[in-house]
């Protein structure tokens, strides 16, 4: 009878992540490094890159770019933030084959290229260039991440789906 008035539920919020870079997807397990597979840093993946381009997956804002290009953490309009974390021990290159394009504060669409990078030289210098793509902000918004691995093209193929906490 009063159903119009009645509130009513609303559905979760489903965010789907496109790859940030082009290459193989693999679970956050395979890292090597223990932050990063245990899950310290966030829950997530991460993509062996094929190509040394890292884009924008969605429409942000750029929080935090590491001093040494290597990293950088976009938050999204509904607040999750994301680390894009290229290579392991990278920051030990000192900026060395890393170009940023992006500054802290600054919006990015989906598709901008946010850090180029050389995998060639990544890899000369002895450093795993598996990138990690983690939620650092995970436990407190989200309640479930399903993660895709396989190859990934980016921005085209889905990494993971993230279900917001209401």
């Amino acid at each position: 009878m009063f159903s119009k008035w009645r509130k009513k539920s609303a559905e979760p919020i489903t965010l789907e992540i496109l790859a940030p870079v082009t290459g193989k997807a693999v679970a956050l397990t395979e890292v090597p490094d223990e932050a990063f597979a245990a899950g310290h840093m966030g829950k997530g993946i991460a993509i062996e890159p094929a190509e040394g381009k890292l884009i924008a997956p969605f429409e942000g804002k750029v929080v935090h770019v590491i001093k040494s290009n290597h990293a950088v953490m976009i938050e999204n309009a509904e607040g999750i933030q994301f680390l894009f974390h290229i290579g392991i021990n990278t920051v030990s290159l000192k900026g060395e084959g890393f170009t940023s394009h992006v500054s802290v504060g600054d919006k990015v669409k989906a598709g901008q290229l946010l850090i180029e990078f050389d995998i060639e030289q990544i890899k000369a210098a002895g450093y795993p260039v598996i990138t990690p793509i983690v939620v650092t902000n995970a436990d407190e918004m989200v309640s479930s991440l399903e993660t895709h691995v396989g190859p990934v093209t980016a921005g085209k193929d889905t990494i993971f789906k993230a279900v917001l906490k209401s």
